[in-house]
C-alpha cells in the first residue's frame, strides 16, 4: 500500500476518557437531588452550561470542574453547600489520576500502522493533561508528530495538513467523534475513519457527513489493520 499519513485522537480512541467523566456526572445528579427534575433534565442543565462554555474553558478535568460548580449552584441552590461543591471538586480533580485504560488492540494496531504509515497524534483539550495522558499510556513512541489544539475544526485540519506538509488524497483522520474527528476533516477535504465509541461525550454527537468513498467506519480500532 501507498504510504498514507494518519492523524489519530485520543481520548475515547486509544484509550478509555468519556467513562471517568460520566461516573462523577452520575455522583453530580445524585448529590443535586433535584425535586422536580429527572435525572435526564439535570444532565440537560450541565450539557447546557458546558456548551456555553466551551469557547472560553475548553476541554478536559479542569473546565469540568468549573461547569459542575456552576451546574450545580443553577440546580441545587439550598444544597450548594462548601462540602458538596467540594467534593465535586475533588471528584472532577480525581479524573486527572485515573490509571490509564488502553482499548484492546490499540499498542498492537499502531505498532503494524508505524511500519507502514506516518502516524501523527491529534487531539484537543489542555495541554499538559493531554501530554500527561499520552506520557502515561506508553503509546507516544508510535507517533511521528503530536499535536495538541483548543479545538479541532476545518480550519485546524488544514493547518494540521500544511504543516506536515501531507497530501490530502492520502491523509485520514481517525478517531470516534463525530463533531471534532470526522466531520471537520471530510469538510477541510481529508479522508476520515470513524470507530464509533458507545461513551462518546453527548456534546460530540452528530450525524455523520456523507463523503462517498472519503469515510470509512469501522467496529474496533484493531480493524484498521485490514484496511491500511
Amino acid at each position: 500500500m501507498t504510504r498514507q499519513c494518519l492523524l489519530i485522537d485520543a481520548d475515547d480512541t486509544l484509550w478509555e476518557n468519556n467513562v471517568y467523566f460520566e461516573r462523577v456526572i452520575d455522583r453530580f445528579i445524585a448529590l443535586v437531588n433535584h425535586p422536580h427534575y429527572t435525572p435526564q433534565q439535570v444532565r440537560a442543565v450541565l450539557d447546557e452550561i458546558e456548551r456555553a462554555h466551551l469557547a472560553t474553558r475548553g476541554y478536559g478535568s479542569l473546565a469540568f470542574k468549573l461547569n459542575l460548580r456552576d451546574a450545580f449552584k443553577t440546580l441545587a441552590v439550598d444544597a450548594a453547600t462548601p462540602e458538596a461543591l467540594n467534593e465535586l471538586a475533588t471528584l472532577a480533580e480525581s479524573i486527572r489520576q485515573q490509571p490509564m485504560q488502553t482499548i484492546a488492540g490499540v499498542p498492537e494496531t499502531l505498532d503494524y500502522l508505524a511500519a507502514r504509515h506516518r502516524l501523527a497524534l491529534f487531539t484537543k483539550g489542555e495541554p499538559s493533561e493531554q501530554a500527561d495522558k499520552l506520557d502515561r499510556s506508553g503509546l507516544a513512541g508510535f507517533f511521528a508528530d503530536v499535536r495538541i489544539v483548543p479545538e479541532k475544526d476545518a480550519t485546524t485540519y488544514r493547518a494540521m495538513v500544511s504543516e506536515l506538509d501531507a497530501p490530502d488524497g492520502r491523509t485520514w483522520m481517525v478517531g470516534n467523534s463525530p463533531r471534532s474527528d470526522i466531520n471537520p476533516a471530510l469538510e477541510a477535504g481529508l479522508k476520515a475513519v470513524w470507530v464509533p465509541h458507545d461513551l462518546t461525550w453527548g456534546l460530540e454527537r452528530e450525524t455523520v457527513a456523507a463523503a462517498d468513498d472519503r469515510l470509512l467506519v469501522l467496529s474496533r480500532f484493531a480493524e484498521l489493520r485490514e484496511h491500511f
